[in-house]
């Protein structure tokens, strides 16, 4: 799908580095609906764990994905099969087993044919994940990559995650970012022409200010 003829904006990154907060407040200005793409890896994760499924065994996984029903809606509120999983996708066992399942090349194929799917449908958004720019929406409007200082993302995940420490919160992000970062299919990087954003010391209001800014200054250009 050519994201160039919708008013798309791709934001990528790695864990922690405030994706999810700014694409959905960049959305409310931009007045076009938000999609946590992670989210939806995770709920895959969830539908499988919940059937008893190992996320190594590639083909369940995938038949998992291309059959279970998930509702992604406007408020945050994710529906696995009829269930709400919002607040268990975020959970321990989720985040242990969610890079596995993203690292399904068949999953990968099938979410990203979702995400092109509710895009079309809502005539664009705001999308965030790690391979937004790269393969789901390479011609979008906008490209963002944010990041941030591993000690900076540590502290973040660390205030959400109140059950673990903040050695434990920074070794899981260090073994993610390997994952992601060294998965055969879909690698998390920046994608060819996308703005990058060092999120350490900037505020959500100054992220948001200079995406909008950038945002005016390409449709002007």
């Amino acid at each position: 799908m050519d994201g160039s003829q919708l008013l798309v904006v791709a934001i990528d990154g790695p864990a922690g580095s405030g994706k999810s907060t700014v694409a959905r407040r960049l959305a409310q200005a931009l007045e076009v609906e938000y999609l946590d793409t992670g989210a939806m890896y995770r709920a895959v994760t969830f539908a499988v764990l919940s059937r008893g499924v190992e996320p190594t065994d590639d083909a369940l996984v995938a038949d998992i994905a291309r059959s279970m029903e998930l509702t992604m809606a406007a408020d945050g509120t994710v529906i696995v099969d009829g269930v709400d999983a919002t607040t268990q996708i975020r959970g321990p066992e989720v985040t242990r087993a969610v890079s596995t399942v993203a690292a399904n090349v068949e999953v990968r194929r099938e979410l990203v044919s979702r995400q092109r799917e509710w895009t079309r449908r809502r005539g664009g958004g705001v999308l965030e994940g790690r391979d937004i720019g790269t393969v789901v929406f390479p011609d979008a409007t906008l490209k963002i990559y944010l990041s941030a200082s591993p000690e900076v993302r540590a502290a973040r995940r660390a205030q959400e995650v109140t059950d673990l420490s903040y050695d434990a919160v920074a070794a899981d992000l260090a073994r993610r970012d390997a994952l992601d970062a060294g998965r055969q299919h879909d690698p998390l990087r920046r994608a060819d022409g996308a703005v990058e954003v060092d999120t350490s010391h900037l505020t959500i209001d100054e992220v948001v200010a200079l995406l909008v800014a950038e945002l005016d200054g390409s449709a002007n250009a």
